[in-house]
């Protein structure tokens, strides 16, 4: 498994109510995409966003990470996003008591 982390930051004018709106927009996008497991949306009191992706592996994580996704994050928030990848062997989620090892 890989974990991509996508940073970015919005316009200093940009509310917390409208970051938010413009997320759930977003949420089709990635509701069953391929090889993609979850996805975090995080907000920063100082403007700032990042995404949290868990996939499957690096080439179902590079299917997304395209030209035009950066372009679309550019137009859509006004900066350029820098993406991080992780390898994940362990993921735990206490809610469902799942233990997923890669």
């Amino acid at each position: 498994m890989i974990t991509a982390i996508t940073e970015f930051k919005l316009p200093a004018d940009t509310p917390r109510e409208r970051a938010f709106e413009i997320f759930k927009a977003s949420v089709p996008r990635y509701a069953g995409y391929p090889g993609l497991i979850r996805k975090y949306f995080l907000y920063g009191a100082d403007g700032s966003v990042k995404g949290v992706y868990l996939w499957e592996s690096r080439a179902a994580a590079d299917k997304l990470y395209t030209a035009e996704f950066r372009k679309g994050i550019k137009e859509r928030f006004g900066s350029e996003p820098t993406i991080t990848f992780f390898e994940t062997p362990i993921v735990i989620d206490n809610l469902t008591k799942e233990t997923i090892a890669a």
